[in-house]
């Protein structure tokens, strides 16, 4: 039990990576790295007491650094898209990395998931907070944006994300985690098999560049109906356009909320008998089903990695929100406290 730094190698200007490792008292452990404020690794027991890593990662930050897929990453200052890589705000309009199909991604080139974050450690409280001062214009952005990223792992074996920032001018705050996983273990194979519940009625129905178009479709009669518990692979192959649109599932789901901490989802594997549930105050939830991840992608234990070989349940205002006036408004004023939190809780 406890808190425990390492080396987690060197980025290419000669920058050196901390690993930080906590372990609960009950034998579950994970780790964290400043690169990205990333997590790396979760180490929870199955129904029999065996350990395993249910998290995709990779050996060292080097790795990090080279690949796609925002493995693990805390990503900001917005996560997801944004359409045309623009957006107004107080009448002025902004414009930001134009990285995928003329749309921005997860913030642009150099979002915070490619940051060396500043690290303190709460042993008695078994959390680790990474800092960052995002300077007014950073990634296009307005505003001098301070935020943290705190993870603390609980005795009841949870791991709990939370995101503050404040902001000296009106901006977009819209923070995310991008963590893949797979609750056989993360060099397990496919995740088909996973059984998946969601609290959603409905999606935000995308174009074929993954921009929100602002209509909510319902999920009843939909491969997107989550509300009773199915394998993740049931439907992911039905003709059906918004499946067509993202590869399988990446799409936003407009979660039954209002607005407190509560249950949103959750994933058990059949074999392992894992079960992770998520907690979150946020308005949406991504799922992505690794639709594009490739072979070319060796991660921990030199595994590579394939399409569909972990999920991911990002919280989030829904994408491109701030281009959608029915949409929760991801913008944040000055002065104001961004405060969200999300919990990921295995058993």
């Amino acid at each position: 039990m406890g808190i425990k730094i390492s080396r987690f190698g060197k980025l290419s200007d000669g920058r050196e990576a901390k690993l930080i490792t906590l372990a609960n008292k009950n034998g579950m452990t994970i780790e964290v790295t400043d690169y990205g404020a990333t997590l790396v690794s979760v180490v929870t027991a199955d129904k029999n007491g065996k350990y395993a890593d249910v998290v995709l990662g990779y050996a060292d930050v080097t790795d990090y650094a080279k690949n796609g897929g925002y493995f693990g990453a805390t990503i900001g200052r917005c996560g997801n898209r944004i359409g045309g890589a623009a957006f107004t705000i107080n009448g002025k309009e902004y414009q930001i990395d134009k990285n995928e199909n003329g749309n921005s991604l997860h913030s642009g080139f150099k979002g915070y998931d490619k940051i060396i974050w500043d690290t303190q450690v709460d042993e008695e409280n078994l959390t680790v907070t990474f800092s960052h001062h995002s300077p007014d214009m950073e990634q296009g952005f307005p505003g001098n944006f301070d935020v943290t990223v705190a993870y603390t792992l609980t005795e009841d074996n949870a791991v709990k994300i939370t995101y503050d920032g404040k902001t000296d001018r009106d901006t977009i705050a819209n923070m995310t985690n991008h963590s893949y996983f797979n609750l056989e273990g993360h060099d397990s194979g496919s995740i088909l098999d996973h059984i998946l519940w969601i609290d959603a009625d409905g999606i935000t129905a995308v174009d074929a560049e993954s921009i929100p178009t602002g209509e909510i479709l319902p999920v009843e009669g939909t491969p997107f109906d989550f509300r009773t518990e199915k394998p993740v692979g049931r439907d992911i192959e039905q003709d059906n356009e918004q499946l067509r649109m993202g590869g399988g599932y990446d799409h936003n789901f407009a979660l039954n909320t209002d607005g407190s901490l509560k249950k949103i989802a959750q994933v058990k594997a059949p074999v392992s008998g894992r079960v992770m549930e998520v907690f979150t105050d946020c308005v949406g939830v991504q799922l992505y089903t690794g639709n594009f991840i490739e072979k070319t992608q060796i991660g921990k234990d030199g595994k590579a990695y394939d399409k569909r070989c972990g999920l991911c349940l990002e919280t989030q205002f829904y994408p491109d929100a701030v281009n959608h006036e029915n949409f929760a408004s991801p913008v944040l004023k000055a002065g104001e406290t961004y405060h969200t939190e999300t919990i990921y809780r295995f058993s």
